[in-house]
Protein backbone atom coordinates (compact mmCIF):
# COMPACT_ATOMS: atom_id res chain seq x y z
CA UNK A 1 0.00 0.00 0.00
CA UNK A 2 2.91 2.34 0.66
CA UNK A 3 4.06 1.91 -2.95
CA UNK A 4 0.56 2.75 -4.20
CA UNK A 5 0.60 5.96 -2.17
CA UNK A 6 3.95 6.96 -3.65
CA UNK A 7 2.70 6.26 -7.17
CA UNK A 8 -0.50 8.23 -6.63
CA UNK A 9 1.34 11.24 -5.26
CA UNK A 10 2.83 11.93 -8.68
CA UNK A 11 -0.47 12.15 -10.56
CA UNK A 12 -2.53 15.20 -11.32
CA UNK A 13 -5.88 14.98 -9.50
CA UNK A 14 -4.47 12.21 -7.33
CA UNK A 15 -7.57 12.17 -5.11
CA UNK A 16 -9.83 11.33 -8.06
CA UNK A 17 -7.97 8.31 -9.53
CA UNK A 18 -10.22 5.63 -8.02
CA UNK A 19 -13.37 7.57 -8.88
CA UNK A 20 -12.27 7.78 -12.52
CA UNK A 21 -11.81 4.00 -12.63
CA UNK A 22 -15.09 3.19 -10.86
CA UNK A 23 -17.06 5.60 -13.06
CA UNK A 24 -16.36 3.25 -15.98
CA UNK A 25 -17.92 0.22 -14.26
CA UNK A 26 -20.54 1.60 -11.87
CA UNK A 27 -23.44 0.66 -14.15
CA UNK A 28 -22.52 -3.03 -13.76
CA UNK A 29 -22.91 -3.19 -9.98
CA UNK A 30 -25.55 -2.38 -7.38
CA UNK A 31 -22.91 -1.99 -4.68
CA UNK A 32 -19.15 -1.57 -4.64
CA UNK A 33 -17.51 -1.99 -1.25
CA UNK A 34 -14.11 -0.42 -0.70
CA UNK A 35 -12.30 -1.60 2.42
CA UNK A 36 -9.97 1.06 3.79
CA UNK A 37 -7.22 1.04 6.39
CA UNK A 38 -8.06 2.73 9.70
CA UNK A 39 -5.96 5.81 8.91
CA UNK A 40 -6.54 8.74 6.60
CA UNK A 41 -4.13 8.56 3.67
CA UNK A 42 -4.23 9.34 -0.03
CA UNK A 43 -5.73 5.87 -0.56
CA UNK A 44 -8.52 6.58 1.92
CA UNK A 45 -9.15 9.99 0.38
CA UNK A 46 -9.45 8.29 -3.03
CA UNK A 47 -12.03 5.90 -1.59
CA UNK A 48 -13.98 8.75 0.01
CA UNK A 49 -13.98 10.77 -3.22
CA UNK A 50 -15.18 7.72 -5.20
CA UNK A 51 -17.88 6.69 -2.70
CA UNK A 52 -21.43 7.83 -2.14
CA UNK A 53 -21.28 6.91 1.53
CA UNK A 54 -19.20 5.28 4.22
CA UNK A 55 -19.87 2.65 6.87
CA UNK A 56 -17.79 3.45 9.92
CA UNK A 57 -16.92 0.39 12.00
CA UNK A 58 -16.26 1.38 15.60
CA UNK A 59 -14.76 -0.97 18.15
CA UNK A 60 -16.55 -0.65 21.47
CA UNK A 61 -13.50 0.76 23.24
CA UNK A 62 -12.62 4.20 24.57
CA UNK A 63 -10.00 5.27 22.00
CA UNK A 64 -12.41 4.41 19.19
CA UNK A 65 -14.60 7.31 20.34
CA UNK A 66 -11.76 9.77 19.81
CA UNK A 67 -11.02 8.31 16.40
CA UNK A 68 -14.69 8.52 15.43
CA UNK A 69 -14.80 12.26 16.10
CA UNK A 70 -11.68 12.85 14.01
CA UNK A 71 -13.00 10.69 11.18
CA UNK A 72 -16.34 12.53 11.10
CA UNK A 73 -14.45 15.83 10.77
CA UNK A 74 -12.43 14.37 7.88
CA UNK A 75 -15.62 13.14 6.21
CA UNK A 76 -17.13 16.62 6.49
CA UNK A 77 -14.01 18.12 4.87
CA UNK A 78 -14.15 15.61 2.01
CA UNK A 79 -17.82 16.48 1.49
CA UNK A 80 -17.12 20.22 1.48
CA UNK A 81 -14.06 20.16 -0.76
CA UNK A 82 -14.09 17.05 -2.94
CA UNK A 83 -17.33 15.04 -2.93
CA UNK A 84 -20.58 16.88 -2.08
CA UNK A 85 -22.71 13.70 -2.06
CA UNK A 86 -20.45 11.79 0.35
CA UNK A 87 -22.22 10.94 3.58
CA UNK A 88 -22.13 8.60 6.54
CA UNK A 89 -24.26 5.57 5.70
CA UNK A 90 -24.04 4.39 9.26
CA UNK A 91 -21.87 3.64 12.25
CA UNK A 92 -21.35 -0.05 12.93
CA UNK A 93 -20.57 -1.19 16.46
CA UNK A 94 -17.98 -3.98 16.32
CA UNK A 95 -16.14 -6.25 18.73
CA UNK A 96 -19.22 -5.85 20.90
CA UNK A 97 -19.07 -7.75 24.19
CA UNK A 98 -22.27 -7.31 26.19
CA UNK A 99 -20.55 -8.59 29.36
CA UNK A 100 -18.29 -5.53 29.55
CA UNK A 101 -19.66 -2.28 30.96
CA UNK A 102 -17.32 -0.19 28.79
CA UNK A 103 -19.02 -1.68 25.73
CA UNK A 104 -22.37 -0.31 26.93
CA UNK A 105 -20.85 3.07 27.78
CA UNK A 106 -19.29 3.41 24.33
CA UNK A 107 -22.53 2.34 22.66
CA UNK A 108 -24.58 4.85 24.69
CA UNK A 109 -22.12 7.63 23.89
CA UNK A 110 -22.17 6.92 20.16
CA UNK A 111 -25.97 6.62 20.06
CA UNK A 112 -26.26 9.91 21.97
CA UNK A 113 -23.98 11.84 19.58
CA UNK A 114 -25.07 10.15 16.33
CA UNK A 115 -28.67 9.05 17.03
CA UNK A 116 -29.73 8.59 13.40
CA UNK A 117 -26.51 7.03 12.16
CA UNK A 118 -25.96 3.91 14.28
CA UNK A 119 -26.95 0.62 12.68
CA UNK A 120 -29.33 -1.71 14.50
CA UNK A 121 -26.98 -4.55 13.57
CA UNK A 122 -24.07 -5.06 15.94
CA UNK A 123 -21.03 -7.21 15.24
CA UNK A 124 -20.17 -9.24 18.35
CA UNK A 125 -16.76 -10.17 19.60
CA UNK A 126 -16.35 -13.52 17.86
CA UNK A 127 -13.28 -15.69 17.47
CA UNK A 128 -14.39 -16.94 14.04
CA UNK A 129 -14.22 -13.37 12.68
CA UNK A 130 -10.64 -13.13 13.93
CA UNK A 131 -9.68 -16.54 12.53
CA UNK A 132 -11.19 -16.21 9.04
CA UNK A 133 -8.50 -13.93 7.48
CA UNK A 134 -5.75 -16.34 8.45
CA UNK A 135 -7.46 -18.86 6.15
CA UNK A 136 -7.92 -16.29 3.40
CA UNK A 137 -11.70 -16.30 3.80
CA UNK A 138 -14.53 -14.09 4.92
CA UNK A 139 -16.22 -15.17 8.12
CA UNK A 140 -19.35 -16.00 6.11
CA UNK A 141 -17.40 -18.54 4.08
CA UNK A 142 -15.16 -19.75 6.93
CA UNK A 143 -17.85 -20.21 9.60
CA UNK A 144 -21.24 -19.48 8.02
CA UNK A 145 -23.27 -20.20 11.15
CA UNK A 146 -21.03 -18.41 13.65
CA UNK A 147 -22.57 -15.43 15.47
CA UNK A 148 -20.22 -13.07 13.61
CA UNK A 149 -21.32 -14.38 10.20
CA UNK A 150 -24.97 -14.09 11.20
CA UNK A 151 -24.36 -10.51 12.34
CA UNK A 152 -22.80 -9.54 9.00
CA UNK A 153 -25.76 -11.09 7.17
CA UNK A 154 -28.14 -9.02 9.32
CA UNK A 155 -26.11 -5.92 8.44
CA UNK A 156 -26.41 -6.70 4.71
CA UNK A 157 -30.17 -7.14 5.10
CA UNK A 158 -30.40 -3.86 7.02
CA UNK A 159 -28.47 -2.02 4.29
CA UNK A 160 -30.68 -3.42 1.54
CA UNK A 161 -33.84 -2.61 3.53
CA UNK A 162 -32.57 0.92 4.14
CA UNK A 163 -31.82 1.36 0.43
CA UNK A 164 -35.37 0.35 -0.51
CA UNK A 165 -36.87 2.82 1.96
Amino acid sequence: MAAAEIELSGFENESFRLKAILDHIDDRYDYVLIDCPPAISILTVNAFVAADSVIIPVQCEYYALEGLGLLVRSINLIRQRLNPIFDIEGILLTIYDSRISLTHEVEANIRKHYPDKVFESIIPRNIRIAEAPSYGMSVIRYAPYAPGAEAYRRLAEELIRKEKE
